[in-house]
């Protein structure tokens, strides 16, 4: 059978196991209640993104029993993914201190990195750095943020799955521009099996996504990356343009809660996307903000970086100031008690 066959019947596929994960968390009770820090106001069944790890990691085994799959991108990715997706699913099945989720997140990260060996020489404003050992540590650090921020930045309906779509799609189409077809397979894979599971995802949602999804897509994306800095560190590059909106929000807003002392493992409502939801009442336009600001402002610039030889990292700069300021614009990282005082 064709890859480009396994598209469709891997969207099927989380469909169907979406809905029967719902039909098991309605039986089960696992709902997610609403709460003063929540941003939804109907109890919701929590963990369909189960339905997106099995299905990508059921069809990456198989296409690595195939040869269709490098050893070390296969053993990277089955391994940090299923142990994040493990953590998550214990997790929203009860509680596990954070101390031991990071922890649990570092070793997913180190794994994933071995294999994939780290960072290459990356092209940095004009410079070639070479990070050598060092740049195992930082992609070990960056890939625990990009799950963690993944993880935050999952609170409203639809936005994880479209974040993800848009980057994979995005991603896909800048390596068939490239001719770098044998990058395009598993971006496209995740990105079918997360297209399944927006189904009963996109707003308003019928089934949350919960840690055990949110944090795999994050560590799975943030190793595609990796993955792709071999081949050219450009692509890197892409990775972190395509990824821009959920990299500033989260960022600035655990910086700003940082400097002001907030204990950031604490759940909190004061990411601009929540402040955003809040202002206009509903998820869907901020969902689909997200959405036109992957299409018409991020895509074109990292296609700028591939099309036109651009310097990834200026141009990452350039993408990421105006979102900065929507940040700004939106409050992320203030006190949520301003809004009880405006």
């Amino acid at each position: 059978m064709s890859f480009w066959w396994l598209l469709p019947a891997a969207s099927v596929a989380s469909f169907t196991l979406t809905a029967l994960l719902r039909q098991y968390a309605l039986t089960r009770s696992l709902m997610d209640i609403p709460n003063a820090r929540s941003s939804h106001s109907v109890p919701t069944p929590r963990g369909g993104g189960v339905a997106i790890v099995v299905v990508f990691l059921l069809v990456l085994g198989a296409l690595f029993a195939q040869g269709l799959v490098a050893a070390p991108v296969f053993y990277a990715l089955i391994g940090a993914g299923a142990g994040v997706a493990v953590t998550g699913f214990m997790d929203d099945h009860g509680h596990i201190a954070a101390r031991w989720r990071l922890a649990g997140h570092f070793c997913a990260a180190a794994w994933a990195v071995y294999w994939l060996q780290g960072l290459p020489v990356l092209d940095l404003f004009g410079l070639s750095v070479p990070l050598g050992w060092s740049g195992s540590l930082l992609a070990v650090v960056y890939l625990v943020w990009m799950l963690n921020l993944y993880n935050f930045m999952d609170g409203i309906d639809g936005i994880a799955s479209i974040e993800a779509v848009c980057a994979c799609v995005g991603a896909s189409l800048l390596y068939a521009w490239d001719g770098q077809m044998g990058l395009m397979g598993l971006p496209m894979l995740l990105a079918a099996a997360v297209g399944g599971f927006l189904l009963w995802n996109f707003p308003p949602a019928r089934i949350f996504m919960g840690d055990a999804g949110s944090g795999f897509l994050g560590i799975i994306l943030g190793a595609f990356s990796l993955q792709a800095a071999h081949i050219d560190s450009r692509w890197f590059w892409v990775w972190v343009i395509l990824l821009g909106v959920f990299v500033v929000d989260a960022t600035f807003t655990l910086l700003r809660r940082l400097t002001r002392g907030d204990k950031v493992y604490e759940a909190h409502r004061s990411h601009a996307y929540q402040y955003a939801t809040r202002q206009y009442g509903r998820h869907l336009p901020v969902t689909l903000a997200v959405l036109s600001i992957n299409v018409f402002w991020l895509f074109p610039l990292a296609f700028c970086v591939i099309h036109f030889g651009m310097d990834g990292a200026l141009v990452t700069v350039a993408a990421y100031v105006p979102l900065l300021f929507v940040a700004l614009r939106y409050h992320a990282g203030e006190l949520e008690t301003r809004e009880s005082g405006a």
